[in-house]
């Protein structure tokens, strides 16, 4: 195998998935004896979605288009189970919502797409050991020894990759317990309801047509020890138990029923000091947990998943610069900053959530009334939360476009993000007639966009080039062809240094 991903979860599958569409060979090795059948993360966001676009699932239709077919579209979202929602439906995305899918079922999706492409997923292979040495990484797993050139780590929270690695995984001991539950409820809830009070907080949230999410923190499981918390969580959380957290803080249990998920959780904040050890790479929970507060780790993961992909096949396949193995490009540089960002948003969020008492409450209706407002604050949280608004550091002199997402741009044929791939560039020409061909190569394919117009894409006036990453952010933009060569030199050619001239 060029690369072994340990990890059947979505984002060990994804990370496969977008390595097996650029010609990697890949393996999945996973610990459980088969695929999950708990909800756990069931929100997906707008970013996620247009990540998951990249992926073909064979039948003339997206990964993002079979999800669609199955969830629920929501488009406002709660941020700290604030009175106030944050809005999506205005953001400039084909998504604006988040789409309310059981986990159990995005894995489904994408094992299916694997074994269709005849990517084997080892499903009871524990991996218990991991040797890096000259040119490649050793696993031990399900009885014997398997080598590839990289592992990725996409293994959880108690990640096995990242202990054996040594890399270590700083953070803050959690002080909390918290419940929550997939079940069936006697009063039928057609929307998210939220409950806040001395007594503690609830939500109960539509999943399916059948099935509620229910989750919350009783007051009187705050301010524990972390011993104490360890030893409530090792209890499994029982229907009595759930029905009376729900009759003390909402009045009522709805009468919850017939489980199919139940779980404990924590406030815990952690991010791996490094996402990258040798030939060894962290992805998803590997890297980082935090309080769970709006399926933000599932969607921070697989937005890892591809950020981290194109790179190392750029790098396995022997076309990748510097700048994308360990420099500023590079997967660590740009997405451990995203986890620590993620690890202080929940911070904040358990701050708003779970300080019960009237400062506590004056908090939440001041930040609340933020919300309400729809100016900076609404905005910065629909695209901090949605994932829309993430962008990575741009050189000095560089296009104030790099680094940022680019939009679903029209193009003469088709839309962007339907023409990303993950195994090259999308070189984009926005002057009708004039032909930027002389570009094109193995890792550059080159198209014609419309005009974007619209006051959500001013940035982009006057651009008549812009070169797209393959995970769909700015890698250069400009006003003419200019310079063009030098910084697609400085994206798709090994030891390529960035210089002024390329502009990149």
């Amino acid at each position: 195998m060029d690369v072994i991903v340990v990890g059947g979860g979505p984002v060990g599958l994804m990370t496969a998935a977008l390595l097996d569409a650029a010609g990697i060979r890949v393996a999945v090795f996973e610990r459980s004896t088969e695929p999950v059948h708990q909800s756990r993360g069931s929100v997906l966001h707008p970013r996620t979605l247009e990540v998951l676009s990249v992926l073909d699932h064979g039948d003339g239709r997206r990964v993002s288009d079979v999800l669609l077919t199955e969830g629920r579209q929501v488009p406002r979202t709660h941020y700290a189970t604030l009175p106030e929602l944050v809005d999506y439906r205005d953001l400039d995305t084909p998504f604006p919502f988040v789409l309310m899918i059981s986990q159990w079922r995005t894995e489904q999706i994408l094992a299916d797409l694997l074994r269709a492409r005849g990517v084997p997923v080892r499903y009871g292979a524990e991996v218990t050991e991991v040797v890096q040495e000259a040119g490649e990484v050793r696993v031990r797993a399900g009885g014997g020894w398997h080598s590839a050139r990289y592992v990725v780590g996409a293994d959880g929270a108690h990640s096995a990759v990242r202990k054996a690695t040594g890399i270590d995984f700083p953070g803050t001991t959690p002080d909390q317990v918290g419940f929550v539950a997939d079940v069936r409820v006697a009063e039928p809830i057609e929307h998210a309801v939220h409950f806040w009070n001395q007594d503690g907080h609830a939500t109960l949230a539509p999943l399916t047509q059948t099935t509620t999410r229910v989750f919350g923190v009783k007051a009187a499981d705050t301010g524990l020890t972390a011993g104490e918390v360890r030893r409530r969580q090792a209890e499994p959380l029982t229907l009595a138990e759930l029905a009376e957290s729900l009759t003390g803080i909402c009045g009522r249990d709805f009468g919850v029923h017939s489980p199919s998920w139940m779980s404990k959780s924590s406030n815990t904040g952690r991010h791996a000091v490094t996402y990258r050890a040798g030939r060894v790479l962290l992805a998803g929970d590997a890297g980082h947990v935090h309080l769970p507060a709006g399926g933000q780790g599932l969607n921070v993961g697989l937005q890892d998943a591809a950020n981290l992909a194109w790179k190392l096949a750029a790098e396995v396949r022997g076309w990748a610069p510097d700048r994308l193995v360990g420099g500023k490009a590079g997967y660590d540089a740009e997405r451990r900053p995203i986890a620590r960002q993620l690890v202080a948003d929940t911070q904040a969020q358990d701050v708003l959530m779970h300080t019960f008492s009237p400062g506590g409450a004056a908090l939440r209706d001041l930040f609340s009334a933020f919300i309400a407002q729809g100016g900076e604050v609404a905005r910065h949280l629909a695209g901090t939360l949605s994932g829309l608004a993430v962008a990575y550091p741009r050189p000095d002199g560089a296009h104030p476009l790099v680094g940022t997402r680019a939009p679903d741009l029209e193009l003469t044929s088709g839309s962007l993000l339907r023409e990303l791939r993950p195994d090259r560039f999308l070189l984009v020409g926005f002057t009708p007639g004039a032909s930027l061909a002389e570009f094109a190569s193995a890792h550059v394919e080159v198209r014609t966009a419309l005009p974007p117009t619209g006051p959500r894409r001013t940035g982009w006036a006057g651009v008549q080039a812009a070169l797209i990453r393959p995970d769909g952010y700015v890698a250069h933009a400009a006003s003419s062809p200019a310079g063009l060569a030098g910084a697609i030199a400085a994206w798709t050619e090994p030891d390529h240094h960035v210089t002024a001239a390329g502009g990149a």
